[in-house]
């Protein structure tokens, strides 16, 4: 092989420089590090991004979609309808709320929720049980496979609906608010990946961004994987009071009164803790990063959806690897590029990833599934399109500092492979 033949391209980059250095220092040099004025100043900056009511930081993705089930209402014993076909934390936060998922499956197309399975889950495997409740037909299959869900009188509650914007493509949230709505469920949003993606609910409305947000709550990651990032950290967003203030008491062990609020009172004073909270804070250092991630934002979303756009231009020379094409109603931030293997590809996933590796192309293997895991394993669920898509997608690499140059010798790489 040529070593002309050979580039290394990663998978993923951050886009990290001297503003967020010098915010760092300022933080540090300010001698308040911890959950203080910058994580206010990065939440009031998030949610005038978002269009959101509220914003709340937290120390990552799973710690927000906990805090927002449980402030939504969902406990032991209780079934929140989840995609299986999503990073573990996903299914995880359900089970730190003492919840058991019960997994629905994709569509094939958009790689997210299917409304119609979820419609088929709601009527078909639950039935009511008095008011505006409905309970999980099927728990004695849960219950053999993972344990008695809790010794509760009544287990099997549907307690909420949470949906996975997955990718950065938003899932088809206007027939699913729709469903939501009609079985009186609320309804959470995994955006871990999905900061700047938007959406419209109808043809002729205005694009929206994902966190408006568009059910109760909506969740996001800032891990250095994602379009903007904080090293780790999270943001929950609701229009809802009730949901904000319970989220951020939760966080911090459930003062209260925040740390803040203490230290500027002129009187002294004492917390109380009348219930068992978490330490679910975001420093000042991280929120500092954040604020400037932020103001790059609309170039990085720009530069994402270029080479989006370049490499699915290319893609119409090679059949059989098969790009996502974004429903009129979606406008992704392209956080991963994935394609898919058709049946007739020359290669398996793995043959196909490791040719890539073997030229200095990393990629990574389609989004994992929960139940194919063992800590969910048991259940005989019916996902064959979320099993499929593990199989045979691969996600290519996608970040700022590749060039549409990049994005050829990717795809002209594959291109020889058949050769």
């Amino acid at each position: 092989m040529a070593t002309t033949d050979i580039r290394q391209i990663a998978i993923a980059k951050s886009v990290l420089g001297n503003a967020e250095i010098e915010a760092v220092r300022k933080t540090i040099a300010s001698g308040w590090v911890a959950q203080g004025p910058r994580v206010a100043a990065f939440e009031a900056d998030f949610a005038e991004y978002t269009g959101a009511a509220h914003a709340c930081a937290v120390t990552n993705c799973t710690t927000a979609m906990h805090l927002a089930l449980l402030a939504v209402g969902v406990g032991p014993g209780d079934i929140v309808a989840t995609v299986s076909h999503s990073n573990i934390a996903t299914a995880n936060c359900i089970r730190h709320c003492g919840g058991e998922p019960v997994f629905i499956d994709i569509d094939p197309a958009t790689y997210n929720m299917a409304p119609e399975a979820l419609r088929q889950f709601l009527a078909k495997d639950c039935e009511s049980a008095g008011g505006s409740t409905i309970r999980y037909k099927h728990m004695a299959s849960l219950a053999a496979a993972n344990g008695p869900p809790a010794k509760l009188p009544e287990p099997g509650r549907v307690a909420a609906i949470l949906v996975v914007h997955q990718m950065g493509l938003p899932c088809e949230l206007p027939e699913i608010i729709e469903i939501a709505k009609a079985f009186d469920l609320p309804l959470v949003e995994d955006a871990a990946c999905a900061i700047g993606s938007e959406v419209r609910l109808s043809p002729n409305t205005e694009w929206e961004r994902i966190g408006r947000p568009h059910g109760d709550v909506a969740c996001f990651s800032f891990h250095p994987r994602k379009v903007i990032t904080t090293g780790e950290g999270g943001m929950l967003v609701t229009n809802a009071p009730a949901i904000d203030q319970r989220c951020r008491k939760l966080r911090q062990h459930a003062m209260s009164m925040p740390a803040d609020q203490r230290h500027e009172s002129q009187t002294v004073c004492f917390e109380e803790y009348t219930e068992t909270g978490f330490n679910y804070r975001m420093t000042d250092i991280q929120a500092a990063i954040g604020i400037e991630q932020l103001k790059r934002l609309p170039d990085i979303l720009r530069k994402r959806r270029a080479l989006a756009a370049s490499y699915t231009e290319r893609l119409q020379a090679i059949p059989w690897l098969q790009a996502v094409v974004p429903d009129d109603f979606m406008r992704p931030n392209w956080q991963s590029f994935p394609v898919r293997l058709a049946a007739d590809a020359p290669c398996t996933q793995l043959k196909f990833m490791q040719y890539l590796l073997d030229r200095g192309i990393a990629t990574r293997r389609g989004i994992m599934n929960a139940h194919q895991e063992p800590a969910y394993a048991g259940p005989a669920w019916n996902l064959p399109h979320s099993e499929a898509a593990r199989d045979s997608v691969v996600l290519l690499p996608l970040h700022n500092y590749l060039e549409e140059d990049d994005t050829a010798f990717v795809l002209d790489t594959a291109k020889k492979l058949i050769e």
